[in-house]
């Protein structure tokens, strides 16, 4: 069928009415064709990205034994929410896109809006959460790793999923209150401002308040390792009795306590946490070889260079993790805010202004059609900088390449 065809649909009135035969005007789809065609591939494009991204992160937390932490069941929930927006929510938004009206009734309109704002909303407080876990796994590592079991993630999610079932209610209430051929989101103010708060804008201000802290320990934390390790080395050039570090060699600082598990968010944190365990480890070594280093101070010239070269390769690591680490935040941040932060916003500014705005048609649907990419990006930006997914995902791409073969 032609892309002409396509774009010119025609229908019919089929509402079933009794004695009602005469026919509707023809509605021609406000597009031109080589419009349709680039919207088409384009929506499609993000459907078959969102459905089978998440899916591979799915498959890959139930394949791979390494992925079995009790926090990955956050990246589960979130990958199954991101999953019904590219199957059940994102294919009617197109279909209404490209045919300008809405062709499926009103019991499915209220419930489709209802849906798309309890999957949407449920993939943003997701996110919210995965920033407090992870924030707790810094910040307590040793209390909070024994309080994260499968049964209290397990009810976090089930606590995600009650808020977002609460603000998705409201549509269901105007089952019968759309007008023919319209489905259209709410636009009581007093709910557009509530949904978008708590949908929104409430775990976006969460998220980059605790990544922000996020940063900071982890900056803190690899200073206070470099700090401690050149402090061992300036010990090992001087004489005995001499180091001022000396007493507290062996006692490091206990607020550089870590988080043995790796970070599922981001794998430059988790090294960092590494890089702290190794060195925590490896200072009670050096502990003990500082003092054969003392005894020959004043001859080992030679190993004074080699321990300035270390100390100044050691600082440079420290702060690539640190310029890595600022990076994996800003495109966690960034990919969240920029998808949807226009929508939000302009979604709640228009329920405010009633049309006094100025803001088109064309520039809030665009803002509508990037907030869906976020379900796209997700099972990127939340898997791609952690070692034990990528080996997953190729594990499981390699299996599906040789029985294709």
């Amino acid at each position: 069928m032609e892309f002409t065809t396509l774009a010119s649909i025609v229908i019919h009135n089929d509402s079933g009415e009794s004695g009602n035969s005469s026919q509707q005007e023809p509605k021609v789809s406000p597009y031109a064709a080589w419009e349709f065609a680039l919207i088409v591939i384009a929506v499609g494009s993000i459907i078959v990205s969102t459905v089978v991204g998440n899916i591979l992160v799915v498959l890959a937390i139930f394949t791979s034994r390494a992925l079995w932490a009790p926090q990955n069941l956050f990246l589960v929930s979130l990958a199954s929410a991101d999953i019904l927006v590219g199957a059940l929510i994102i294919p009617f938004s197109l279909a209404k896109e490209v045919m300008g009206y809405w062709h499926f009734g009103n019991i499915w309109c209220s419930t489709y809006l209802a849906l798309d704002i309890l999957f949407c909303t449920s993939s943003i407080v997701h996110l919210c959460a995965i920033s407090i876990d992870r924030y707790w796994s810094v910040t307590k590592a040793i209390s909070y790793n024994q309080q994260r079991t499968p049964r209290r993630i397990k009810s976090m999610i089930a606590v995600i999923w009650g808020v977002s079932a609460i603000i998705s209610f409201p549509p269901l209430l105007k089952m019968n209150s759309h007008k023919e051929d319209k489905c259209d989101l709410n636009d009581d103010t007093w709910y557009v401002l509530f949904s978008c708060t708590v949908s929104f804008f409430l775990p976006c201000i969460i998220m980059i308040f605790l990544y922000c802290r996020i940063y900071r320990v982890a900056k803190h934390r690899a200073s206070t390792v470099s700090n401690l390790r050149n402090g061992l080395h300036d010990c090992a050039e001087v004489p005995p009795n001499a180091c001022c570090h000396q007493d507290g060699i062996g006692h490091p600082n206990p607020d550089v306590h870590h988080d043995n598990d790796e970070m599922d968010l981001e794998e430059s944190t988790s090294s960092i946490h590494k890089f702290s365990d190794t060195a925590h480890h490896k200072i009670s070594d050096e502990t003990s070889n500082a003092k054969t280093k003392r005894l020959s101070w004043t001859v080992n010239r030679g190993q004074q260079k080699r321990n300035r070269s270390v100390s100044i390769s050691q600082t440079r690591l420290t702060q690539l993790r640190e310029k890595r680490l600022t990076f994996v935040l800003a495109v966690v941040i960034g990919g969240f805010v920029i998808c949807w932060f226009p929508f939000f916003f302009t979604y709640s500014l228009e329920s405010v202004c009633r049309g006094r705005c100025g803001i088109s048609d064309a520039l809030f649907n665009f803002f509508f059609w990037i907030g869906y990419c976020n379900s796209s990006l997700n099972p990127v930006i939340y898997t791609i900088f952690n070692r034990d997914f990528r080996k997953a995902f190729r594990k499981l791409l390699m299996r599906s390449s040789k029985r294709t073969m």
